[in-house]
């Protein structure tokens, strides 16, 4: 399931990508618009913001803005940089592998094979949608 903070985060971004201009927008701006716990948001803005994805501006006419076209932000970018790994499991994860305690043959693992599908169609998905998708 889809955590609140990838939803709120999600939602955030678009608001930003639909403002016609690119100007810095304000938290609280954004929170009320979106119905977004300002608290939150705060948290969520200051996260992508650190992995490049917004930037900010203090100050009178501060806040946050994207620092990319919105065709250009893939959101398996974002569900990465806010919910972790696309994978369901880690034996199955592609960039955070782990192997599971109970299995003792990944290759004859039906779980294992199920997960991988579900992965990859997951992955299409969000691979081939971008925040401009969005708006």
């Amino acid at each position: 399931m889809l955590s609140r903070k990838t939803k709120y985060g999600i939602k955030a971004l678009a608001y930003l990508a639909k403002q016609e201009s690119r100007s810095p927008i304000a938290i609280a701006s954004v929170a009320e618009a979106e119905n977004i716990p300002h608290k939150f948001l705060e948290a969520i803005l200051l996260e992508l913001r650190k992995n490049s994805i917004l930037a900010s501006r203090k100050g009178k006419g501060g806040g946050y803005y994207l620092m990319q076209s919105p065709e250009k932000i893939r959101m398996s970018t974002v569900h990465r940089i806010l919910e972790g790994p696309i994978a369901m499991l880690p034996c199955v994860s592609l960039n955070f592998y782990e192997k599971c305690e109970d299995c003792v043959d990944e290759d004859a693992c039906s779980v294992n094979r199920l997960m991988i599908q579900v992965r990859d169609n997951t992955l299409a998905v969000l691979e081939n949608q971008t925040l401009q998708d969005l708006i």
